[in-house]
């Protein structure tokens, strides 16, 4: 009977022994290093299970023992994280239970596009149907259709946007950016017109954003934002068109060739602003947080008139006078 127990004994020894030899061997498959030498994009798709994530990575070479991880799932489900939807970056040196921890993590790999300021509404779409990665629900649609989708029927949408470098990762569509872009640019109104100077010839936020535009493709110079606001206001104030070449140009839509004719000055479309008296009736591209505030604290002074340079800036006048001088010298002297 002792030698009975004793034997008993040493088979218990050695299930344990390899019990725990093999639990030993599980857990180093899992903290083995992937096979990999170089970073990897690994994308896991809308959908994907563990198992079927896990074969995948097996198929590819990334990981060398399957079994141990639909081991993991069947005795420790705590470790195994929910898989969410995009692009990984897989790194030479990562274990396998790092990989698995990583599928789980909102790490994805993002991308990056830059509205620049100044850039019109059709500028901005033609950006996000080239974007890589990113979904393209509104290639096909109108912009009113846009406009509904986004919640904001009846909108025209330029000058709506704010411009900005915006991230995305996989799974993502134009239609989340211009969602930020929108409503960041109706914060930031929001904002900007709570800043406001009292005695302004504009009466609403709306206002304030065309003319921001105005300001925003007249000049890209810091320095004279306020002060081209406060030529606009001194006009406006005197019953003075504003007669803005920018105002032309997106008047003219894509017959503009890069010049203004006579003829185009004299055109009446709703934007010519050497036609109309005041401002147009919409926005005419996207504006930047300064133009915004340039727009409601306009530099006061006496100045009614600017010119290109030809470097960026402007030469800024009191008389006609004057302002026909800096014509002769800046324009057509060039």
């Amino acid at each position: 009977m002792k030698r009975l127990f004793a034997v008993l004994g040493v088979l218990v020894v050695l299930a344990m022994a390899a019990v725990l030899g093999g639990y030993a061997y599980w857990q180093q498959r899992l903290a083995a290093p992937i096979t990999l030498e170089e970073p990897t994009l690994y994308q896991v798709p809308a959908g994907a299970g563990f198992h079927q994530v896990v074969r995948d990575l097996a198929s590819q070479g990334v990981l060398e023992d399957a079994w141990a991880y639909r081991l993991l799932a069947r005795i420790d489900p705590e470790q195994v994280p929910l898989l969410r939807v995009g692009e990984y970056r897989l790194m030479p040196g990562m274990s396998g239970l790092e990989v698995i921890a990583l599928l789980g993590s909102n790490n994805v790999v993002t991308y990056s596009l830059t509205v620049p300021e100044g850039w019109t509404f059709r500028q901005m779409r033609a950006l996000l149907d080239t974007a890589p990665k990113l979904e393209h629900r509104t290639a096909d649609m109108s912009d009113e259709e846009i406009m509904s989708l986004l919640g904001r029927d009846g909108t025209y949408p330029e000058g709506w946007f704010f411009p900005d470098t915006y991230r995305y990762h996989l799974g993502m569509s134009d239609v989340d950016i211009l969602r930020q872009s929108l409503e960041r640019m109706e914060r930031i109104l929001e904002e900007v017109w709570a800043e406001r100077d009292e005695d302004l010839t504009i009466d609403s936020p709306y206002e304030a954003l065309i003319m921001a535009s105005l300001i925003e493709r007249e000049t890209g110079a810091p320095e004279e934002r306020r002060e081209i606001a406060g030529v606009f206001k001194r006009r406006m104030e005197r019953g003075m068109r504003l007669q803005t070449d920018p105002t032309v140009i997106y008047g003219m839509g894509e017959r503009y060739d890069g010049r203004i004719t006579r003829a185009d000055l004299r055109e009446a479309t709703p934007y010519n602003t050497y036609v109309i008296d005041g401002m147009p009736p919409t926005p005419i591209a996207m504006p930047g947080r300064a133009a915004l505030e340039a727009a409601v604290n306009p530099l006061p002074g006496d100045t009614l008139y600017f010119v290109s340079r030809g470097d960026g800036t402007h030469h800024f006048s009191r008389t006609l006078r004057e302002h026909n001088n800096a014509v002769n010298r800046y324009i057509r002297n060039r």
